[in-house]
């Protein structure tokens, strides 16, 4: 194991953050696998996951059992840590510029699209180590101006090359779920029954830059557009990537880490970056995966306190009621207001807060027919 400090721009005078990256096998070995948790800073179950991880990597590096290479950041956000306002974790957001710490990520297909016909040839394991070295050429290249921008070079340096991808974020109270994109679904199905997630959603692309999706994202985009300028080398798609989301902020305990932290362990032996002395066991899907798109966000048109009458994980049809928006200083009965769900699936989120503004959002139900476009992720 091979523990890195990664400085990154200082953005004042006596000021240095400092990214940690752990590395787990040989730095050429393959499958690589990149695992960071908690890039929204205050979602806090990756970390404590991050922290069993390193103990059950150890074992696996000691006894001579792992195969490929594993990268894992416990703490991806050096920046979103030290930013509390009134007591409270601001981890989603930089202070500075306001931009969400997982988007915004550079466009890679697009920053290697001209070079890249001048390396690609027939072979297609060639033209991913090809495609692999104009990205790692591009990002040392890429200067940059803050300390945010730093961070997000730093990630991608150490994850651009990786096979698998695996970003742990939460909710605020949630179902364990998984977000990816349509080309990754194949290699991270195992993941979804080895975690039991009770959602899966599923996008061609999500919009926003998200950190995952510029990773995956990279072999698609450049094939296609490649093609669509008349060439037409062989370019599979050399990475799977995932944003798995933990439960809920609140759900930060053993219990719950011990069991992700095995479950990622058993996925490792299962895409051979592990070896297993017996093949781990791949249960059901609890879940039918679903469109982003289809995904409906509940809110209420009212202000009031937001008494729930559903829970993350529970099944709801059109109209069900999944909670009452109360002002109890209206008049008469129109201090109750309903919200229904308007598409039938799983209810894999709600809100923390339970006092809603005109338009707040209430929760989040993962419908099977896709009804939206633009740009599917929220702020």
């Amino acid at each position: 194991m091979q523990r890195t400090e990664h400085p990154l721009l200082s953005p004042s005078l006596g000021a240095q953050k400092t990214l940690i990256s752990f590395q787990y096998g040989a730095a050429d070995a393959r499958p690589k696998v990149y695992i960071q948790a908690s890039l929204h800073a205050e979602e806090l179950p990756g970390m404590l996951v991050a922290h069993h991880l390193r103990t059950q990597l150890e074992a696996a590096e000691r006894d001579g059992r792992l195969l490929g290479q594993v990268v894992l950041v416990p703490a991806a956000n050096p920046i979103g840590l030290a930013q509390r306002l009134d007591h409270r974790a601001m981890g989603r957001f930089e202070f500075d510029t306001a931009e969400n710490f997982n988007r915004h990520y550079p466009d890679l297909a697009e920053a290697v699209l001209q070079e890249a016909p001048t390396v690609l040839g027939r072979d297609a394991q060639t033209n991913v180590a090809a495609v692999r070295q104009l990205v790692k050429a591009w990002l040392h290249r890429w200067q940059p101006d803050t300390e945010l921008v730093s961070l997000r070079r730093e990630l991608l340096l150490l994850a651009h090359d990786a096979d698998t991808v695996i970003d742990l974020h939460c909710d605020a109270e949630a179902a364990l779920h998984l977000y990816s994109e349509e080309a990754c679904w194949p290699a991270l199905e195992p993941l979804a029954r080895l975690l039991g997630c009770q959602a899966v959603l599923l996008a061609r692309e999500s919009g926003g830059g998200p950190f995952d999706e510029r990773l995956s994202g990279l072999w698609w985009q450049l094939a296609a557009r490649l093609k669509d300028a008349g060439h037409s080398f062989p370019l599979p798609q050399a990475c799977a990537s995932t944003t798995v989301e933990l439960r809920g902020e609140a759900d930060v305990s053993h219990e719950h880490a011990q069991a992700d932290s095995a479950a990622i362990m058993d996925y490792l032996c299962h895409i051979g970056a592990i070896r297993a002395d017996v093949a781990p066991v791949l249960p059901p899907l609890p879940c039918e995966p679903t469109p982003l798109a289809g995904s409906q966000t509940l809110r209420s048109p009212l202000p009031g306190v937001l008494a729930l009458r559903a829970r993350p994980g529970q099944k709801v049809s059109v109209g069900e009621v999944v909670a009452d928006v109360i002002d109890p200083t209206s008049p008469g009965d129109s201090r109750v207001h309903t919200v229904r769900a308007e598409v039938a699936g799983v209810l894999y989120a709600t809100v923390r807060e339970r006092y809603l503004v005109a338009g707040g959002e209430v929760g989040k139900i993962a419908g099977a027919v896709p009804f939206r476009s633009g740009d599917l992720l929220g702020a």
